[in-house]
């Protein structure tokens, strides 16, 4: 028997600003370096490659490069469907499912969870190929640790009869903390990790029952797309349409044939810079450090210092993170504020906090180092074979230095190479 064939779409939405200043609007905490120097999504692209290598991205106009690069960096392959406008889960998986055949078996996951043990993930999405299969929407639940109030919940059932799953009983919102204890302490409920597998023709005829609208506009947007190499462009008019609603609302909480499928395995969704830290190993004192960060007399202090030497000196409970043009010192009590800062940053006008110095391009990307009057200083990184655009400046003269590598520069009639430590 032909082991069925399982398609993995990643949902690369989300502006992740609770991890500021590492992540921004412009570079969300999926894109950023945070585990072992790879983004989340290098490493959700890695681990959904042990099902399938070709992998679908459903992903912002404005994120697309970002988003080329993760897939180049994991060795994956596959297309980016590109929302020209952010309209929640129901409407992203709504086109992916759209746009593959009817019998795909789509394997929805997020971009920004951080899941180590790959054996044991990969295990556990074929075992609800079965119950997906036979119709069913299948979620994967988290076994939970603790009685968190920052999750979602999933009451499970009795078994379906296929493979390892459950009927889900209902979905409960975040709880309260004496609430969440107590539907621990019942071991039928696990967290909702917003992780689905489920048939493509199953989907759409969910879509069609319980939010006909959003389906409605994505059949629109879908029957008009644009296709520029591996990006295929949603129709814009009829995409901003669309009403932005999460899947668990529009389909899931009405749904009488959705299944979970309990993972056993550690799971984060990296939400805030506590999430971080426990992702590093803490010494004796608590402490934790990720990059060129040092601790002396402190205790509970996270470091998040990949760029330059960073040194915590008796401090406690601190989170403290270094970007090369914005640092974060928190209390370790007020991470879940993180996002209120960023607002309160926008207001004021302050750049940084929705832009990063390092900006992605088709071609590579440029940092800008440093700006004066009548002058600006950008480092950049061409990749090997990237083209940047002939342009033509009355007002300026630009001067280029190559520091590594060769370059094959046109200047007016002329093309000449450029060696290291040459100029032009």
């Amino acid at each position: 028997m032909n082991t069925p064939t399982i398609h993995p779409v990643v949902l690369c939405g989300g502006s992740g600003t609770r991890l500021w200043p590492l992540s921004r609007k412009a570079f969300p905490k999926q894109f950023a370096p945070i585990v072992g120097n790879k983004s989340l999504l290098h490493l959700t692209l890695e681990r959904l490659a042990t099902l399938n290598r070709t992998i679908t991205c459903v992903a912002s106009e404005e994120h697309r490069f970002l988003v080329r690069e993760a897939i180049e960096n994991a060795h994956a392959q596959g297309r980016q469907i590109l929302e020209p406008v952010p309209r929640n889960t129901a409407a992203a998986m709504a086109a992916a499912a759209l746009l593959a055949e009817p019998d795909d078996l789509l394997l929805f996951a997020p971009a920004d969870h951080h899941i180590p043990d790959v054996a044991l993930f990969e295990a556990t999405m074929r075992s609800g190929v079965e119950a997906a299969l036979a119709g069913k929407i299948v979620t994967f639940g988290i076994a939970p640790s603790f009685p968190s109030t920052a999750y979602g919940y999933i009451e499970a059932a009795g078994a379906t009869g296929h493979g390892p799953s459950h009927a889900v009983a209902r979905f409960v919102e975040k709880p309260t903390a004496a609430v969440a204890q107590t539907l621990i302490l019942q071991g039928n409920y696990c967290w909702n990790a917003g992780i689905f597998l489920v048939q493509a023709r199953t989907l759409v005829a969910a879509l069609r029952t319980h939010a006909p609208d959003i389906l409605a506009t994505c059949e629109r947007a879908t029957a008009a797309v644009s296709v520029d190499g591996s990006f295929v462009r949603l129709d814009r008019e009829a995409f901003e349409g669309c009403r932005s609603d999460s899947i668990d609302y529009a389909v899931l909480e009405k749904h009488a044939d959705v299944a979970v499928v309990r993972f056993e395995g550690a799971w984060s969704d990296v939400g805030s810079w506590n999430a971080v830290a426990q992702l590093h190993p803490a010494d004796e004192a608590g402490n934790r450090v990720s990059g060129a960060g040092s601790v002396l007399n402190s205790r509970n202090t996270f470091v998040h210092a990949p760029h330059r030497p960073v040194v915590a000196l008796g401090t406690e409970d601190l989170i403290i993170v270094d970007t090369p043009d914005a640092v974060l010192v928190a209390g370790a009590d007020c991470a879940e504020q993180v996002a209120e800062v960023v607002r309160m940053l926008a207001r004021e006008g302050t750049v940084e906090a929705t832009e990063h110095r390092r900006v992605v391009r088709p071609w590579g990307a440029y940092d800008s180092i440093d700006t004066g009057e009548r002058f600006q200083v950008k480092h950049l990184t061409v990749k090997p074979g990237g083209k940047l655009s002939l342009q033509m400046h009355h007002h300026r003269a630009e001067h280029w230095i190559v520091v590594k590598g060769t370059a094959k520069a046109t200047r007016g009639g002329e093309v000449l190479l450029v060696r290291e430590n040459e100029s032009i």
